[in-house]
């Protein structure tokens, strides 16, 4: 069992890199035709500013460019914008990349970012928050020159340009605002990306075309095909018959059975957390019931029950033998040694004696029922953590039903409040980003709490975390992450299960797939087999 262990990112070369920056330029050994991407990634929308989902981020990356890159170590690079600067506490400056043009052929400038930022800020009102947390905090943009942007916000942000690493960037229209239904019913997208949008079936499939004129430099497959198969078995099974050249979200079971297929398989520790979150907010909750099937007060009310079904989880169960050794047991958001952690946060072994005793102390030394939710298919061992977990907690009388369905079904469920206490997981681009939007008290107007469905709320975190994201990006940012972190977990408003890593799978036709923490599945990452 991985307690603890330190987050090692792989180190890329410069010119892998410089994959993720923009394309890998392609030479003539390496051109190849139409590259067959199996994804577990199902694309919710063509609009890149709506959803903040891992799906949409990685598959739309194709299309659209963002001002800054985060690489392999989680630091920032220059992507749209070639350089940043804070003029004072609440003025930063961005110089933007020269000659870049979008995919109609329009030169992209600073006039784009205004409309970025005032499109995010100002119109678009997705359930979820989407990407506004990133920009509610800017009072003001201009453009003094194409390309120089201007940017005044409220406050001390010294995070800005972490957060336009997680921003695309469209064209600005010749008048108002593009909608969502607009780019979802057939408005081309026009980003300035290495590849073209050439069709969206949703659920289906994405169809891209090579953009020649890329500033990057000319990508290295002529089209694009990914296939969305949430199964993961199915995508295994697709690598193996030769349908596809890559598979994402490969299931660590899987890795030996492919290796002897002559698949290659590449991993990578992943920049994010699976866990349980419970909702502490409601006075009963549908699926938690006595043993006899009564309705009962919300248990999870009470921090006592919170930690007793942390200390009745087996971790080791779950990182040893569902994810084969490919995870890492958390305590926190992100893995030890990741800027902004803490290292007096380990993972526990369960201890089923004080589980029992916890939860008899806080009314019920006979257990409860519950119906324990989660998603199939969208994250390696999802379904199979959901019945472990069940069995773990089993043990101290608690009896959960494990509810596995589709991403997609799960999420309008989890929306709606159907659930009391789910599994799920969530990556970002730093710690205080997964802290803000998964653990924050939820505030529209601030933009915290996008993802805290449980409507935890803790106002001595809450300020914990407005000091440490004042100060600047360093040693005592980090430090006050850490505090802030030790205090919240401290509560246990979720339980953090593991840091899984990722897995893709490749063929023959494949030379080399460089894998990103952030889980992103590219065409970029992927270079071609030399002839």
């Amino acid at each position: 069992m991985k307690l603890g262990s330190p987050f090692r990112p792989r180190l890329l070369s410069a010119f892998l890199i410089s994959i993720f920056l923009g394309s890998a330029p392609a030479t003539p050994a390496q051109e190849r035709g139409e590259l067959r991407i199996a994804t577990s990634y199902k694309l919710m929308t063509l609009d890149p500013q709506y959803a903040n989902l891992n799906e949409n981020t990685s598959l739309l990356s194709h299309i659209y460019e963002r001002l800054v890159y985060q690489d392999e170590n989680l630091e920032l690079k220059p992507g749209l914008a070639t350089s940043w600067r804070p003029l004072s506490d609440t003025q930063w400056e961005f110089k933007l990349r020269d000659k870049v043009r979008f995919h109609d052929g329009s030169a992209f400038d600073a006039d784009d970012v205004v409309y970025t930022i005032e499109r995010i800020r100002d119109f678009l009102k997705p359930p979820s928050g989407g990407f506004r947390s990133y920009v509610s905090g800017i009072k003001s943009v201009s453009a003094p020159d194409p390309l120089t942007v201007l940017i005044e916000t409220d406050g001390a942000v010294p995070n800005l340009p972490l957060f336009f690493s997680s921003i695309f960037v469209m064209n600005r229209p010749s008048e108002g605002f593009e909608t969502t239904e607009d780019l979802n019913a057939g408005h081309p997208p026009n980003g300035t990306g290495p590849y073209r949008f050439e069709s969206w079936s949703s659920g289906e499939s994405l169809r891209l075309a090579r953009n020649d004129d890329h500033w990057g430099g000319k990508p290295a497959w002529s089209k694009v095909t990914f296939r969305v198969i949430e199964n993961p078995a199915a995508r295994v099974a697709a690598l193996s018959t030769g349908e596809v050249d890559v598979a994402d979200a490969i299931p660590a079971r899987d890795v030996a059975s492919l290796k002897e297929r002559g698949a290659r398989v590449a991993s990578v520790g992943a920049a994010r957390v699976n866990f349980v979150q419970f909702d502490v907010a409601r006075d009963t909750l549908p699926g938690v019931t006595d043993k006899s099937g009564e309705p009962i007060a919300n248990p999870f009310k009470n921090p006592l029950v919170r930690r007793a079904l942390t200390l009745a989880t087996d971790r080791g169960i779950l990182v040893d033998k569902i994810l084969a050794g490919y995870g890492t047991a958390a305590a926190q958001v992100f893995p030890n040694g990741l800027p902004g952690t803490s290292a007096k946060l380990l993972p526990e072994a369960p201890n089923y004696d004080e589980a029992k005793m916890l939860l008899a102390k806080a009314g019920f030394p006979d257990g409860f029922n519950l119906v324990l939710a989660g998603p199939a298919g969208r994250y390696p061992g999802d379904a199979e953590s959901l019945q472990a977990v069940a069995q773990s907690w089993a043990r101290i009388g608690v009896n959960a039903q494990p509810a596995a369905a589709p991403f997609s079904v799960f999420n309008t469920k989890r929306a709606a409040g159907d659930y009391g206490v789910w599994y799920g997981g969530t990556s970002g681009e730093a710690v205080d980003i997964i802290l803000h939007t998964l653990l924050a008290s939820p505030d529209p107007e601030r933009g915290t709490g996008a993802l805290n469905f449980g409507k935890y709320r803790n106002e001595a975190f809450d300020a914990m975390l407005a000091r440490a994201e004042s100060i600047a990006v360093g040693p005592e940012r980090n430090a006050a992450l850490a505090q802030a972190t030790e205090l919240v977990m401290a509560d246990q408003p979720i339980i953090p299960l593991y840091h899984f890593h990722h897995i893709v799978g490749y063929g023959s036709r494949i030379g080399s797939y460089v894998l990103h923490p952030r889980g992103w599945t590219t065409a970029m990452q992927t270079l071609p087999a030399m002839e």
